[in-house]
């Protein structure tokens, strides 16, 4: 299987591919992404095989814009002040997650990863996907996440269907996650949104 270039002819073959229950991997602007239909519990159940060992581990959700988000998680107003302020870009937020997103995305739990990216092919793609697609980074578990496509070739291979070829990440470092199911939110993982940053945004709203 080749690495294509992410032309417009094959960002649109690549959303056939998910439509068909297939695996893609694709550029954002954190890291390389593999991908699947949300939807699709047989290719969800792919993307954790090709992982490997992610016990527990649940599967973020790129979206195309926050309406789609609104389709499978509640956003309150914080979570919506944060979302307008950081999205597009690096920034995963944790939030309650609606019955109709399968259980086995977020591995059961009650809440689910959601982000915006800031890259023209990923937001081409996750539109031509419906609005919502799978954002897990192209790596087995425990390795690097790729920051090209090659890397990310070479880590997945032949288990996946497609490769879409965008050029080098543009951040090169994968997305804080926030999470927003308390009161107070509470940094996952740092990368390049501090929580220093949000609880500013958050008191310079609801003051």
């Amino acid at each position: 299987m080749p690495v294509l270039k992410a032309t417009v002819d094959n960002i649109r073959e690549a959303s056939k591919v998910v439509k068909n229950r297939g695996l893609i991997v694709y550029p954002t602007d954190t890291v390389y992404g593999l991908g699947c239909d949300p939807f699709n519990v047989r290719a969800v159940e792919r993307v954790f095989k090709v992982k490997g060992e992610r016990k527990k581990k649940p599967l973020p959700i790129l979206a195309s814009n926050i309406k789609f988000i609104e389709k499978i998680a509640y956003i309150n107003e914080k979570t919506r002040k944060i979302a307008e302020s950081y999205w597009p870009g690096p920034l995963t937020l944790v939030v309650p997650k609606k019955p109709v997103l399968p259980n086995i995305v977020t591995c059961g739990l009650a809440s689910v990863g959601v982000r915006i990216p800031n890259h023209t092919v990923a937001i081409q793609l996750v539109s031509l996907c419906d609005g919502l697609l799978v954002g897990t980074s192209a790596n087995k578990t425990g390795e690097k996440s790729p920051k090209t496509a090659q890397e990310a070739y070479k880590q997945l291979g032949e288990q996946v269907d497609m490769v879409l070829d965008g050029g080098p990440t543009p951040l090169r470092q994968e997305s804080s996650i926030v999470d927003l199911t308390s009161e107070k939110p509470k940094m996952l993982r740092e990368g390049p949104i501090k929580l220093e940053d949000i609880l500013n945004t958050l008191r310079d709203t609801f003051k």
